[in-house]
């Protein structure tokens, strides 16, 4: 069975490339913009990795990560951080701390690796 990667962004072409790139590594993946979306996705979808962005419209994906790191129900999710802002990666000192960070651009082969490295963990 693929593995399920839930992936959180609100700019519509960076999804869509996430998306394509992942389903070609044989990832099952959900798409969406909004953060709002997030707990609903994750009760209804049960994913095994969250790949999100930091921001997202309306929304902080380092307190979204912060909430699922707090939830003894889903801490076990791995949750990788993208930023376009390099000083967002001291959220990885943070309480409720994502597993991962990667920034913006990033290496599709690093991303990859990390997804797999985060998924066999």
């Amino acid at each position: 069975m693929s593995k399920r990667i839930l992936v959180v962004d609100d700019d519509p072409g960076v999804l869509e490339v996430l998306t394509d790139i992942l389903c070609e590594y044989q990832f099952d993946v959900k798409p969406i913009t909004r953060g709002e979306k997030v707990f609903d996705e994750i009760n209804g979808y049960h994913p095994d990795l969250i790949l999100m962005d930091v921001m997202l419209s309306g929304m902080d994906g380092r307190n979204i990560c912060k909430s699922i790191k707090s939830d003894p129900k889903l801490n076990w999710i791995p949750v990788i951080l993208l930023s376009a802002n390099v000083n967002a990666y001291n959220v990885m000192f943070d309480k409720g701390a994502p597993n991962d960070f990667l920034s913006k651009p990033f290496d599709m082969n690093n991303l990859i690796d990390r997804i797999e490295r985060q998924l066999t963990a």
